[in-house]
């Protein structure tokens, strides 16, 4: 474990936990997956940390499970190699996203065992668990019970051809039995047809714990604010009306149910083989990654007097985090720190359809880096089209134009501004001394309207309105462009205006910084890039801005382009480049490559055709003979080249 100080609560302080939805281990997060849970997150994170505030951002792979089992057993490896192999994965995307956790970290592992254990014998102890005998599926191919996603079939709710056991991905239901599945087939054999047979599982009586749950939603949902549909999702199932559901599984990987619980040994001998159903052990994770991350996780999670906890995911995740989890915490009866704000987000669509982890139809988080566009110019896109109240669409056109037309022609263009200009002859890369006008009522008006606009900002993050957040630090940047517009900023205003010019000057630079604090939580690297070329330290976002932070005789760094215009025809390219499913993407891929290859061996075969006539073969070695229509490959290059080829360095008019 890490030995550096860990970020632990502070009595008196505003403590912030924070939690995104654990995806699941087995395949690679597409951007839906990113925005609607791990990017969100990221930026309410670094909001809290730039305010001061003690925060912990907690995630990690779910890796128990019949998922992690049915893609092992496609792979042909096993669980736990299954797991190294995607958990890496997952942690490389985010890496390149700079999603800044505390930890990310994993299911699989000796403190989730123990807690998850250690929370089931509290809960059966008080009475909250109830054993049920129950059919399921057998098959008798393979003589063992059938997990839920090792059936599939029909689904009985609306007809859906291939809905799983556990869950209709057409519907959504997971309201109905595996044997409920209409024509039920095996999914390791589809030629096994599945039989009935007798097997017991313990069941959490969530009916039981109903009148609890419901009090703590009503409270938690008015006082933390949750998002609508968190809200009306979690209101459906209560409605309904809660009954018990099994928490165990007939499964290997998985959290062993404790066999000290019972005391009849023929308890023992049933439960010797079953493990934790995933709904009921992966909210859990959470606490488990945090004792990874420190031994004082209870800290955190138990002490919900001083801690606040908010979570982050899609509305598919809602019910286990408002309902299950919840319940569970309340069954064992310990001071538990709770869910304080949900924000759930609706469906990210690709063009003109779905994004879809199991068809590969849409961008993925490692195809984001293939296109040369950097993470910053990705999460601006993400967050600003964040679905938060709908459905948002992503569309190419759009991605360009907004990385164009505000990134670049906004913030890009108002710091590159300044910063050549004080780079200049005029200033010598140091601050004026602008204080002789500073307070000038002639600037009061511009003041008084980016405070106005940070108020907002502050606001909208602080209710977790994320999108509306980036609007209003996109307007303190774009006030920042009407500022030096209205005062007339340039050469000749420092000739013919030296004192006015100077405070222009020194007004400017302390918004650029305020600028590098206000995007931080959006774009890290980008307000990375501010600081340095300031040479100044990251401020904490004010309250209140004074326009005065850097002094006069503060010396500058050089101006570099923050970001780069990027051609519109690469539209049409990354729309067939991202056309189609994983598989196909991958075959146009490697045709690229093949005719890249091709084109490349010609190549050398006509300059070793042309060499070999200004040189004889006796003359040549016989390797040197042998490789002559040969050409070593282009480091270099590779067919994504090709894609980046569009992005180029560009700076605007200076008025």
């Amino acid at each position: 474990m890490n030995t550096e100080e860990k970020t632990l609560p502070v009595k008196g302080q505003k403590n912030i936990l924070i939690t995104s939805a654990l995806p699941y281990v087995n395949n690679v997060p597409h951007l839906g997956n990113i925005v609607g849970s791990v990017l969100s997150a990221d930026v309410f994170s670094r909001y809290n940390k730039a305010r001061g505030r003690p925060t912990l951002y907690v995630c990690g792979t779910d890796e128990f499970g019949t998922a992690t089992e049915t893609k092992a057993l496609e792979e042909g490896i096993s669980p736990r190699e299954l797991c190294d192999k995607y958990s890496k994965v997952h942690a490389e995307i985010y890496e390149w996203f700079e999603i800044g956790f505390d930890i990310f970290g994993r299911t699989s592992t000796s403190q989730q065992v123990d807690i998850v254990q250690s929370i089931f014998k509290k809960i059966y102890d008080n009475g909250y668990t109830i054993e049920r005998s129950s059919r399921q599926p057998y098959c008798e191919k393979h003589k063992s019970f059938l997990a839920d996603r090792f059936i599939e079939g029909t689904c009985p709710k609306c007809g859906y051809e291939d809905a799983r056991g556990d869950q209709c991905d057409r519907c959504g239901s997971v309201d109905y039995e595996p044997l409920d599945l209409i024509n039920a087939r095996c999914k390791i054999d589809p030629d096994v047809t599945p039989v009935a047979r007798d097997t017991k599982h313990i069941h959490l009586l969530l009916d039981k714990l109903q009148p609890k749950i419901e009090e703590w939603v009503k409270n938690s949902s008015e006082k933390g604010a949750w998002s609508k549909n968190g809200r009306i999702i979690t209101e459906s199932w209560l409605k309904e009306g809660l009954r018990d559901r099994g928490i165990t599984r007939d499964l290997k990987w998985g959290v062993p149910v404790p066999l000290d619980v019972f005391s009849d040994e023929k308890d023992k001998e049933v439960y010797k083989d079953k493990v934790f159903y995933v709904w009921f052990d992966a909210c859990i994770g959470y606490v488990s990654i945090t004792a990874n991350y420190t031994k004082d996780w209870e800290r955190w999670w138990r002490d919900p007097e001083n801690v606040r906890l908010y979570q982050f995911m899609g509305k598919d995740n809602v019910p286990f985090h408002t309902v299950i989890f919840p319940g569970c915490q309340m069954a064992t009866g310990d001071p538990w720190t709770k869910l304080h704000h949900l924000s759930t987000t609706e469906y990210l669509n690709y063009e003109s359809g779905k994004f879809s982890k199991s068809r590969g139809i849409g961008v993925f988080g490692n195809n984001a880096k293939d296109t040369g566009v950097p993470a910053d110019v990705w999460r601006y896109y993400l967050l600003k089209n964040r679905p938060e109240t709908g459905d948002t669409q992503f569309e190419w056109k759009y991605f360009i134009e907004q990385n164009n037309s505000e990134l670049l022609a906004k913030l890009g263009n108002f710091v590159n501004r300044v910063i050549k200009l004080v780079n200049s002859k005029i200033y010598n890369s140091t601050i004026p001394d602008y204080i002789k006008m500073h307070s000038d009522p002639i600037f009061d008006e511009g003041k008084k309207e980016i405070n106005a606009h940070l108020t907002q900002y502050l606001i909208d993050l602080e209710a977790v309105n994320l999108r509306a957040g980036l609007k209003s630090a996109m307007e303190i940047a774009q006030a920042g462009n009407n500022f030096l517009q209205s005062n007339g900023f340039d050469n000749k205003l420092a000739t013919n205006e030296p004192e006015k010019a100077a405070a222009v000057t020194g007004i400017a630079i302390n918004l650029i910084l305020l600028c590098a604090s206000v995007f931080a939580p959006y774009l890290p690297a980008t307000s990375k890039s501010i600081l340095e070329q300031l040479q100044a330290p990251f401020l904490y976002i004010p309250d209140h801005w004074t326009a005065d932070d850097i002094k006069p005789g503060h010396k500058i760094g050089k101006a570099k382009y923050l970001f780069s215009q990027i051609d519109p025809k690469k539209e049409g390219e990354w729309q067939n480049m991202f056309g189609g499913t994983q598989a196909e993407r991958q075959k146009k891929v490697e045709e690229t490559a093949k005719k890249t290859a091709k084109k490349a061996a010609e190549k050398a075969r006509k300059a070793g055709k042309k060499a070999s006539l200004a040189k004889k073969p006796e003359d040549m070695s016989v390797e040197a003979t042998a490789l002559q229509n040969a050409q070593e490959a282009d480091p270099g290059k590779d067919p994504v080249d090709a894609v980046t080829d569009g992005m180029q360095q560009t700076t605007l008019p200076s008025s």
